[in-house]
């Protein structure tokens, strides 16, 4: 998963099939960049200690337990570190990461199973958030991932407000092709959400209309009617511009929604004065859409925090969108960073632990072991040959053979 919330593609040993043989450069690069992926994810939460006591963590490597908490009963999370020492061996759901949770372990969901690393919990977690991801089903079409059913080759996408993952070819619009984005909002949180629309014209990527043989035959689309397509959808803008002005208008009359009012209300203020930048947008704003939308880099923090504003974040639910320490991306930067904490180079640590001598004959032996295994694997690459695990154990037996041969002499001559 990359930090855009985008499920990768399979390995290239999955995709090509497992007879494939791939080179050493290919294991390696395909090995690292897997390592990052569990620092990214992983990194941010503790392993050996329960969740629990930090209460709803604003962000954490979360599962759901399938052999504990099957289909037709109550969903659950787990933290990671509950995932080794509670359910080992059990059917786990992988979540990725979820907001604001607090980890099920052994409470009331789970009705079999004590929490071993913090069993004393209450019976339900009421503020915890569930959806179909807890049962292994994503998307519109709550399907599994990976789905064995679906040939389509497709990325997954996470929404950064409901948090559940969506096909690209459910979003309505797909994925940018050629311009990078960080975030995503599913359709039905940008219904929810409608102040967001405002933002898109200057925030937002624009996604990717895909016109299926389908669409073009029920589309009969003629040359010479262009024109007065064109004014046609000239006056639909003119209309829905209108209508939106209107409504707006008599918003007090109509008892609007949690956004609609909440949007007035910024109205409303900036005409007496102070600055809303959601006002400032709306003057611009085009017509809405129903599709997902895709959003750049640092975009949170462009998003007004007046007052009023504020007001409906917190109505809305979303006041998240304006933290941007909430982002995956800033979690998995810090799960990379305390990661790198600490892993410590293995030489080191030896070496702290020595005296002058032993140091200097350690680094001497090591220097020499990688002189020879450079070398070594230099050849395979000047034949262009792959290097197979077996040449790798060669390599270390014909090394130690070498070393048996070089004490037996010294001891034969020092005798």
């Amino acid at each position: 998963m990359a930090a855009n919330g985008v499920r990768e593609k399979p390995s290239a040993e999955e995709a090509c099939g497992e007879d494939t043989v791939l080179s050493l450069q290919d294991v390696l690069e395909e090995d690292e960049a897997l390592q990052d992926e569990a620092c990214a994810v992983l990194g941010g939460s503790d392993s050996e200690k329960c969740s629990y006591p930090q209460g709803y963590v604003k962000r954490q490597a979360l599962y759901a337990c399938n052999t504990c908490t099957p289909d037709k009963e109550e969903p659950a999370g787990i933290c990671l570190a509950c995932t080794y020492k509670c359910h080992e061996g059990h059917d786990l759901f992988e979540l990725y990461t979820k907001r604001n949770f607090r980890c099920d372990c052994g409470n009331s969901k789970l009705k079999q199973l004590e929490c071993k690393l913090f069993p004393d919990k209450e019976n339900v977690n009421a503020l915890n958030k569930y959806n179909a991801n807890f049962f292994g089903l994503y998307c519109i079409c709550k399907r599994p991932y990976p789905d064995p059913e679906d040939e389509v080759p497709d990325e997954m996408i996470q929404c950064i407000v409901c948090e559940d993952w969506y096909h690209g070819r459910h979003l309505g619009e797909s994925p940018p092709e050629h311009m990078e984005f960080h975030e995503m909002i599913c359709q039905a949180c940008m219904d929810r959400c409608s102040f967001l629309w405002a933002y898109t014209a200057h925030l937002a990527v624009p996604g990717v209309t895909r016109i299926t043989p389908a669409d073009t035959e029920l589309d009969d689309v003629k040359v010479e009617d262009e024109p007065a397509e064109d004014v046609k959808a000239e006056e639909q803008k003119v209309e829905s511009t209108n209508h939106l002005n209107s409504k707006e208008e008599g918003a007090e009359q109509t008892s609007p929604s949690t956004s609609a009012a909440s949007e007035q209300k910024c109205d409303k203020d900036a005409k007496t004065g102070s600055t809303c930048k959601l006002q400032e947008y709306k003057a611009q704003q085009g017509l809405t859409m129903t599709t997902a939308t895709y959003w750049t880099s640092n975009w949170r923090r462009k998003l007004c925090t007046c007052k009023d504003c504020m007001i409906m974040y917190t109505q809305l639910e979303v006041l998240f969108l304006v933290d941007e320490c909430d982002t995956v991306q800033a979690y998995e930067n810090k799960g990379k960073t305390a990661e790198a904490q600490e892993r410590r180079d293995p030489l080191m640590t030896a070496l702290s632990s020595m005296n002058r001598v032993q140091q200097v004959e350690l680094i001497s032996e090591y220097n020499d072991l990688k002189t020879e295994l450079t070398d070594y694997l230099k050849r395979f690459a000047e034949e262009q040959k792959v290097v197979k695990a077996e040449d790798i154990q060669q390599f270390f037996e014909d090394l130690r053979s070498r070393k048996r041969r070089r004490v037996d002499d010294m001891q034969y001559y020092c005798s």
